[in-house]
């Protein structure tokens, strides 16, 4: 057994052991491997480990793990962009992923629609939201998240799904929880609001290695997982 393969069982039965403290279903929670600063090798790991699904911080780096996985496994695997996208990379994001949980701007998803290729499935959509206000985050004010849902709905070739939130770092469960919940609270309105473009809005992308559990608890239906499965990263110097 592999280290990543050992780190993506531990990080599944924390992932089964927090759905059963909070009295849910494991299989309501989604894990997203996330791949940034390492290598095809190791996303190749993953994949015999029986990972499928990964995100990717860097778009250029990204799209060229997407190539390099193609012979491996060519229609299993999903790609998510997770990081932020510069107009002069939504064209790369709309032909190599299938997911993007970080559109903040009309702009940008208008740019999406009009570059994912037609032979292509609808790219699936997050809107990234600024739960905790902070000046220097990307996201949208919560208070806007519900018209840029509307707007993006109606675009062709993007499915929009739920959002995605990236709160400040907490120092302990409760803390963590709460932000989470803010995120699940506004998740709840925009689904419940019943536009028609929103019939798939199904997805809460919230939770990384040190606070999973507490998305878990605040309803997340999709985790982000990187330091626990590939370990610790080395990020080249500026």
């Amino acid at each position: 057994m592999t280290t990543i393969d050992n780190n993506l069982q531990q990080v599944m039965r924390r992932i089964a052991q927090a759905c059963a403290a909070a009295g849910r279903d494991p299989a309501e929670v989604s894990l997203l491997a996330v791949s940034k600063t390492f290598g095809a090798d190791a996303v190749a790991e993953a994949v015999a480990a029986g990972q499928r699904a990964f995100g990717e911080n860097y778009i250029q780096e990204g799209v060229e793990k997407v190539a390099a996985l193609r012979q491996l496994s060519p229609a299993s695997l999903q790609w998510h962009c997770i990081g932020p996208i510069q107009s002069n990379k939504t064209r790369l994001v709309a032909e190599h992923f299938d997911w993007v949980h970080t559109v903040d701007r009309l702009k940008i998803a208008e740019r999406l629609s009009t570059q994912r290729p037609e032979h292509l499935a609808p790219l699936q959509v997050c809107i990234q939201v600024n739960v905790d206000g902070g000046d220097t985050k990307s996201g949208v004010p919560p208070e806007e998240a519900l018209a840029l849902a509307q707007a993006v709905a109606k675009l062709p070739r993007l499915v929009v799904r739920g959002l995605m939130s990236i709160p400040d770092h907490a120092p302990d469960f409760e803390v963590q929880k709460e932000l989470h919940l803010r995120a699940q609270r506004l998740f709840g309105q925009i689904k419940a609001s019943g536009e028609p473009g929103l019939a798939d809005f199904d997805t809460l992308s919230m939770g990384m290695t040190a606070d999973l559990e507490a998305a878990i608890h605040a309803g997340a239906t999709l985790v982000r997982v990187g330091t626990g499965i590939f370990g610790g990263r080395t990020y080249p110097a500026a």
